[in-house]
């Protein structure tokens, strides 16, 4: 996603932070004044953390009594891995309104969700939240996180951190009987392997399935040579806009400016 959506529309504070495992940490957050749900289990946010102008995208696991729970899948790198490991409670962080893409076809009789860890709240509230038969997978690099939901998993080895083997795994799956709907995100260069798959092998119908790639293992997750952290305190005390710092970024990476 390459859009600079509003993702401080709303602003919050971090009033709860669980370590779920080796690789998943949950955070909650308050005070969000007007945010409200869409109702679409597969609902994701823009999240904001303090000292960053960029945003990192998170399904909703869950918003109730004006909660927000985000879990937040811990990579090798990155601005809010970072920030996650941190005692991040009572931190205030910017939040976009809310997008969800699921939705069932009105002839559908089952769903098969497919994911990483990444994808694991969105199969986990969507398995919560239908009346459907529902048969789920989810890739892991640790242990299955039992607890985590009700639903019924089948907890899949990932090849290694940072690696997926999921395009395989759904090659090999044997589907229900009849019209059902297909639900699936990870690492985006399987998730275009999956989507070729079931556009021409299988020959889904576009309302058959929704797959979607949540994150790149292709371009690796190397640290930046220009940290961002500081250039957007400086802009912001200078009274620059979020623009203006976003150019004071490209210009420190050595990046055109249009």
């Amino acid at each position: 996603m390459n859009a600079r959506p509003d993702s401080r529309a709303f602003s919050g504070t971090v009033t709860g932070r669980e370590v779920l495992g080796d690789h998943l940490v949950r955070v909650t957050i308050t005070d969000l004044g007007a945010f409200a749900s869409t109702g679409v289990p597969d609902e994701w946010v823009a999240l904001t953390v303090p000292g960053q102008f960029q945003n990192r995208y998170y399904t909703v696991r869950s918003f109730s009594a004006g909660a927000l729970v985000l879990d937040i899948v811990i990579h090798d790198e990155g601005l809010v891995t970072q920030w996650a490991q941190t005692d991040c409670v009572g931190d205030v962080v910017g939040i976009s309104a809310p997008k969800g893409s699921f939705e069932l076809p009105p002839d559908a009789s089952w769903v098969v969700l497919v994911g990483d860890l990444t994808g694991l709240p969105a199969i986990a509230r969507i398995g919560e939240t239908i009346a459907l038969p529902v048969t789920a997978y989810v890739e892991t690099p640790d242990h299955p996180l039992s607890g985590y939901t009700d639903l019924p998993i089948t907890w899949v080895d990932a090849p290694a951190p940072e690696e997926s083997g999921l395009a395989a795994l759904v090659r090999g799956l044997d589907w229900p009987e009849g019209s059902g709907y297909f639900w699936m995100a990870g690492e985006s260069a399987q998730m275009r392997d999956i989507r070729r798959h079931v556009r021409q092998d299988l020959a889904m119908a576009s309302t058959a399935y929704d797959v979607m790639g949540y994150w790149s293992g292709s371009r690796g997750r190397q640290r930046r040579a220009v940290d961002p952290g500081p250039i957007y305190a400086a802009g912001k005390a200078a009274g620059k806009s979020d623009d203006q710092i976003w150019d004071d970024y490209d210009k420190a990476r050595g990046d055109s400016v249009g």
